[in-house]
């Protein structure tokens, strides 16, 4: 929507940023954030936000739409396919780029808009960005990730995940071979002390437990398969970390990227390979599991092959 002021003889002879921060009540770094997006015009030309305005001078101010950080947008997302779809819940087999679900600071794709896209209609209780949300991957993990349909599904589910009877087993590609090949890191997580962004294995961090076993070893890296007892954020590329074995291509925790790049990685490889749960209705056992993607299998291919 667009506004149009006109400088009055007060406010005259001063710097843009600060006239328009006068005149429409906002703080002097949003002015600024406005004139530098060019969003202020001043006889059809952009202002500059240390410009001198003159008595009389119109000011132009088209203000940006902001959007709702927690709005789901309903979308079709690309690549996110369907592994199970029951009356009570869906699997679904999340792409790498794709949140969970909405949230501040994130404005991309995200499972909860590409299942509203898809016409899946989810009809459970807590906040509707998260519909159905009983657990999450990352932005950066690509596989198996369940979402609940109806409420009975959400409470059981919601339920097992808090109880650990949800099997969570991840595939990923760690540099250099594990020793032993076969073993259990128990080590607290909690917040990078340096780093808001990135968390470590800190003494007075929350109880995090990582089951693992080397499935192939390639020299360079080996493939190994994980079994999740707790579930932090991070936790599986802040444990390998801590043994000195990243996941290959996860940069943020001390990847070679000279092997990232031998292996074609822009992310780090780790999949959520397969999910299993009792059925929140039947209770039957319920198994979904997720190939590799594309770009995770042209890494495991270059090893296999011995090109690196």
């Amino acid at each position: 929507m667009a506004e149009l002021l006109v400088v009055p003889e007060e406010l005259a002879g001063g710097r843009a940023d600060a006239v328009l921060a006068a005149l429409l009540g906002v703080s002097r770094s949003t002015a600024a954030s406005l004139l530098a997006g060019g969003h202020v015009l001043s006889s059809g030309r952009a202002v500059a936000k240390s410009a001198k305005v003159g008595v009389g001078e119109e000011l132009l101010v088209e203000r940006p739409e902001t959007r709702d950080p927690l709005e789901v947008v309903v979308e079709k997302v690309d690549g996110l396919e369907i592994l199970i779809d029951d009356e009570d819940f869906v699997v679904v087999d999340k792409p790498v780029g794709v949140a969970a679900h909405p949230s501040p600071g994130w404005v991309g794709p995200t499972v909860v808009g590409g299942l509203a896209g898809a016409g899946y209609r989810i009809s459970t209780s807590g906040a509707p960005e998260r519909a159905g949300i009983v657990h999450r991957l990352d932005v950066g993990t690509s596989g198996a990730m369940v979402v609940a349909k109806t409420e009975l599904a959400y409470t059981a589910l919601k339920q097992a995940f808090k109880d650990r009877t949800v099997e969570k087993v991840y595939h990923a590609v760690v540099q250099g071979i594990p020793d032993p090949l076969e073993g259990t890191i128990d080590a607290p997580i909690g917040r990078h002390p340096g780093y808001d962004w990135r968390f470590a294995v800190i003494e007075d961090g929350r109880p995090s437990v990582t089951h693992y076993e080397v499935i192939e070893a390639f020299g360079r890296a080996s493939l190994v398969e994980v079994h999740l007892e707790t579930g932090r954020t991070h936790q599986i590329r802040v444990h390998f970390s801590a043994l000195h074995h990243p996941c290959a291509g996860d940069l943020t925790y001390g990847a070679d990227p000279r092997l990232a790049a031998d292996l074609g990685l822009t992310r780090q490889w780790l999949h959520a390979y397969r999910l299993a749960f009792a059925h929140p209705r039947t209770g039957e056992r319920v198994e979904a599991v997720s190939p590799y993607p594309a770009d995770l299998q042209y890494a495991i291919d270059v090893l296999r092959e011995g090109r690196v």
